[in-house]
């Protein structure tokens, strides 16, 4: 009985410093702030204050109650979407200032699981009359079919050259895949991009920059231009064109594109899947043939925490790019961020940048224990890194991605170089 009592004692003192060590939340805190924030969703939008200046925004949180407050979030989130976005998708047309992205889709298969496949399909053209356009917008309509999915084809706001890889298009589509993921119940884990001649060309722009968004794309007969593949590390990407589409050197810039990634998949072999396929014998049309691509595209899902990145900056600058942040005065062309996650220690290299937000979730690491940051063999930063509502909420509203929120950040100064 004695040897029973000694257990018990020693197993009591055990779970006590466990909790202890486990976290220094306030727990009786962290539940009333999850019941503030309950309290605040309950009124309607319009007469809400902004959520990051509400004193529970801030308050740390335990683990299970920022999974509650995580769910209250998404499911207030998709509500104002169902209220606020539901007459833009019947429309079939977005808005971005004075410019207007009218689009087609429709639904095919039964719906999976974890949600429906998303394919986003750009129709070719470009620096020619709006007529031009127009058909080639609806040539893209039915240029290829999805046994699963919503198969959406956009048409470009404008006619120019360069009309899917301008800086409204990043906004327009991210607009366009949140309301998708609430109002046709899309998997934001599946949703692919693809495109034809001009279309290729904003494929090969659009998912190096975006590539967070995406689980795979697929690049039809199109031109780089100076678009540069690094950021297609967890993106699968496939290129298809024909042998003899010389204009524009169309072929012989996929061959080389084919040997970019090659190399950079020998020197990352967990990264940078791709299938490159030149049809020899055919020019700027494939006959169809390039549809190869949906099923391969099919066949990739999108890890929303990848273990490394590649971060480079187009033209078109982006705030955040998977677990990765920057400030706006971070936010240069050209520059370019490698980070890795293992265990509780993270690894960046930059150039160009000075200071970066990484940000964090339980489905990463543990952050009841010291999270380590370490760049050029020097440690950055070693600590907890606190749960919060509002940093959930702030990264909710950045992306409209449920599968992409964070609960803490972590803000480190960069003196390095990326090699």
């Amino acid at each position: 009985m004695k040897h029973r009592s000694l257990t018990f004692a020693f197993v009591l003192v055990a779970l006590s410093c466990v909790r202890v060590l486990a976290s220094d939340v306030d727990v009786e805190a962290s539940l009333h702030a999850v019941g503030e924030l309950r309290t605040y969703l309950e009124a309607t939008p319009s007469d809400r204050p902004p959520l990051a200046e509400q004193g529970f925004a801030a308050v740390a949180l335990t683990r299970e109650h920022a999974q509650n407050a995580r769910r209250l979030l998404c499911d207030d989130h998709a509500r104002r979407i169902k209220q606020t976005r539901a007459d833009e998708m019947k429309s079939r047309r977005l808005t971005a200032g004075k410019l207007q992205m009218p689009f087609y889709y429709t639904v095919s298969g039964d719906k999976p699981k974890n949600g429906r496949s998303l394919y986003i399909s750009m129709h070719g053209g470009g620096g020619a009359p709006k007529q031009v356009n127009d058909r080639q917008w609806e040539n893209q309509k039915r240029l290829y079919r999805v046994p699963e999915g919503v198969y959406l084809a956009p048409r470009a706001p404008t006619d120019a050259w360069n009309l899917w890889h301008q800086g409204h298009i990043d906004g327009l589509f991210d607009r366009l895949i949140e309301n998708l993921i609430v109002l046709e119940d899309v998997d934001p884990n599946r949703v692919y991009l693809m495109g034809y001649s001009a279309g290729g060309d904003g494929v090969y722009q659009l998912a190096p920059r975006m590539a967070d968004r995406f689980a795979a794309a697929a690049m039809m007969a199109g031109h780089p231009n100076e678009a540069s593949p690094l950021g297609l590390r967890n993106v699968a990407f496939t290129i298809h064109v024909g042998g003899k589409d010389a204009p524009y050197s169309r072929n012989t810039i996929a061959r080389q594109w084919g040997q970019k990634l090659d190399a950079l998949q020998k020197d990352d072999p967990n990264g940078y899947a791709h299938w490159t396929k030149l049809y020899e014998g055919k020019g700027h049309w494939l006959d169809r043939q390039d549809a190869a691509a949906l099923p391969w595209m099919a066949k990739h899902v999108r890890n929303p925490l990848p273990a490394r990145i590649v971060w480079r900056q187009d033209d078109v600058t982006h705030s955040r790019f998977y677990w990765l942040a920057v400030e706006p005065q971070q936010r240069r062309p050209g520059t370019e961020v490698r980070a890795s996650l293992k265990g509780q220690q993270f690894d960046v290299r930059s150039s160009g940048i000075d200071q970066l937000i990484i940000r964090v979730n339980d489905r990463m690491l543990n952050l009841d224990e010291d999270v380590i940051v370490t760049s050029d063999g020097k440690q950055l930063y070693k600590g907890r890194t606190q749960r919060s509502i509002g940093t959930l909420a702030k990264t909710l509203a950045q992306r409209g991605d449920p599968t992409s929120m964070f609960s803490g950040e972590i803000v480190v100064r960069l003196t390095n170089k990326t090699q």
